[in-house]
């Protein structure tokens, strides 16, 4: 796999009245997924236009550690969780390098 830095960044609209639900759930993943050997960054960001959109910045190692981290129990939990409470996209990001 590459040795490249992987960015995540996770767009999650609340489902009516799930907005509390879904910022208990996604700030209690947040000392888990930082202690991830490969996590780099991991923080949670909410939508000042929609305060029910959550953002999740993520940064890893490389693809390996991002690969790990979904492996995770936490992010597994998190998973058969969330399709309740939010919708849910993500977009995975590698750098480009500009000269």
């Amino acid at each position: 796999m590459s040795r490249s830095p992987v960015k995540i960044t996770a767009s999650l609209t609340a489902r009516p009245g799930k907005a509390e639900e879904l910022r208990a759930l996604l700030l209690g993943m947040a000392p888990h997924c930082r202690a991830e050997p490969g996590n780099l960054r991991w923080d949670v960001w909410r939508d000042t236009a929609l305060p029910e959109r959550y953002v999740l910045d993520e940064l890893y190692r490389d693809a390996d550690a991002a690969e790990a981290h979904r492996r995770t129990p936490h992010y597994q939990d998190y998973l058969t969780r969330v399709p309740a409470l939010a919708d849910r996209s993500a977009l995975v990001l590698e750098a480009v390098a500009l000269a």
